[in-house]
């Protein structure tokens, strides 16, 4: 007799899309959905918020999208693993509704503690907690997306027993919903949530973690020298260990994916792959014509052109990666450097690679160097991953192998394995990842591009900020008075 084929539910929030996807217990995704989220709405420098309920919204219309494309039986479907963004705030009414728009996390709010100011709030909490109360109707969250000032203890990672201590973070624990452990079931999907979503009523709602642990999961993140970079709105590497360290200068510590796992997460770069998107719009129509011409999309004739045409190195052209000024440094600014009458498109997309995979090579090496380890290859997930010219300069830029996996947005499968834990479908996070998590190519460095990122990056590349610095203090006084 056949075995019952069975399968999870996966729901990957971030900070420019929502993606549902449906794998089956060996990993495999079966089908997915993304639905993209509507622009930010940035106030200045200062405020950055998710229009209306846009999180909720586009889950719905993602879930429901999955399930058309879904040529299984709904009734297989044993659970659903909930991931969303980390490091936003999400402020409800008593009914769960939200009272104000979802604060992303590029909000400067986000830098200190909740101030209640809004009667009309009754719960304050991040994205998860929000998707789980809509989803279950529990005021339950995962403790592992808990990042930023909250009053959690950062060892225990629960709320503070310590009065004072909690008091100092303005918000009454009544507002403050219940913390459970990652790779543990919330709740069950409401009558409610069904109609809304197509999700079967009854299903079990696992917790996750914060976006970046889940993504380390979903990848096969090992403590044993591999460092994964993350290519999304927020760039970073990571890799996992079990101290929670609160000693470190160039990499902190957040909350694994399982209870007892930490994530060490690098230093990053704020709007990382939106440069990207921002280099193809800005180059236009000329390149939307080429790529017609050739009867491909405009991202890969940036592929093919800066592959073909421009040597590593790019003749000189550095990019900068400070699109998004940090809030400590708000006179930062991306910029191009170098440039002369050879330099055209491919120069400028293929340089803005360079500087993504040199910027993020200096701080996963500082995190290694902190941790006394030496780096022995790196997975790289995201979109990002999928061109073959980006993922041969990540392998040159760090000198080692660069892998990446056959589910490369790998948020979503972790938010699966996530799930199979949770439910028994495998008895820990090892046994789970080796049955879930599956490579799909490596790319081998090349010594002689090796040997000139090294040069470039030591000689000249690591310096620009540094020798910038002052003149761009100068410029944001003159427009910030």
């Amino acid at each position: 007799m056949t075995k019952q084929k069975q399968y999870i539910l996966a729901i990957d929030g971030g900070t420019q899309s929502t993606k549902t996807a449906i794998f089956d217990l060996e990993g495999n995704e079966i089908c997915a959905h993304t639905v993209k989220l509507r622009p930010m709405v940035l106030y200045g420098d200062s405020r950055a918020e998710h229009p209306d309920d846009d999180l909720w919204d586009s889950l719905q219309a993602s879930c429901q999208s999955v399930f058309e494309k879904f040529n299984g039986n709904k009734s297989d479907i044993i659970g659903v693993g909930l991931g969303s963004i980390r490091c936003c705030r999400t402020l409800l009414k008593a009914d769960g509704s939200l009272a104000s728009p979802v604060q992303s996390w590029m909000d400067l709010r986000l830098s200190k503690p909740y101030e209640h100011e809004d009667d009309n709030v009754r719960y304050v909490t991040t994205t998860t907690g929000y998707l789980t109360h809509r989803l279950t109707g529990e005021t339950k969250d995962t403790r592992a997306n808990y990042v930023g000032p909250w009053p959690i203890d950062p060892i225990t990672l629960e709320w503070f027993e310590d009065e004072e201590k909690f008091a100092s973070f303005n918000t009454p624990r009544e507002m403050l919903f219940d913390l459970v452990d990652p790779a543990t079931v919330l709740g069950q999907v409401t009558k409610a949530a069904c109609e809304a979503t197509g999700i079967p009523e009854g299903l079990p709602v696992v917790s996750t973690a914060n976006d970046k642990a889940v993504e380390g999961l979903g990848a096969g993140l090992l403590n044993d020298g591999t460092a994964l970079v993350s290519l999304g709105t927020y760039i970073t590497s990571m890799m996992v260990g079990d101290e929670n360290r609160f000693d470190t200068t160039d990499f902190w510590s957040n909350p694994g994916a399982v209870p007892g796992e930490f994530l060490y997460e690098s230093s990053g770069i704020r709007r990382g792959m939106a440069t990207v998107t921002w280099i193809k719009d800005l180059l236009g129509g000329d390149i939307v014509k080429a790529a017609q011409e050739l009867g491909i999309s405009p991202e890969a004739y940036l592929n093919k052109a800066a592959a073909e045409d421009v040597p590593p190195g790019c003749e000189g052209l550095y990019t900068v990666l400070h699109w998004l000024a940090r809030p400590s440094h708000l006179h930062e600014r991306g910029m191009m450097i170098g440039f002369n009458g050879s330099h055209k498109g491919p120069h400028m997309f293929r340089s803005v690679l360079e500087g993504i995979a040199m910027t993020m090579k200096n701080h996963t090496q500082a995190m290694v160097d902190e941790r006394g380890i030496e780096l022995s290859k790196i997975i790289v997930s995201g979109g990002g991953s999928n061109g073959e010219l980006f993922m041969q300069i990540f392998a040159d830029v760090y000198g080692v192998p660069a892998y990446r996996n056959k589910v490369n947005g790998s948020a979503s499968l972790g938010a699966a394995i996530c799930a199979a834990i949770a439910l028994g479908v495998y008895p820990d996070r090892q046994s789970a990842v080796e049955n879930m998590v599956h490579s799909r190519d490596v790319f081998m460095p090349i010594d002689k591009n090796v040997a000139l990122y090294k040069d470039i990056n030591e000689n000249v590349y690591q310096h620009l900020p540094a020798e910038t610095d002052s003149i761009l203090k100068k410029s944001h006084a003159i427009f910030n008075p």
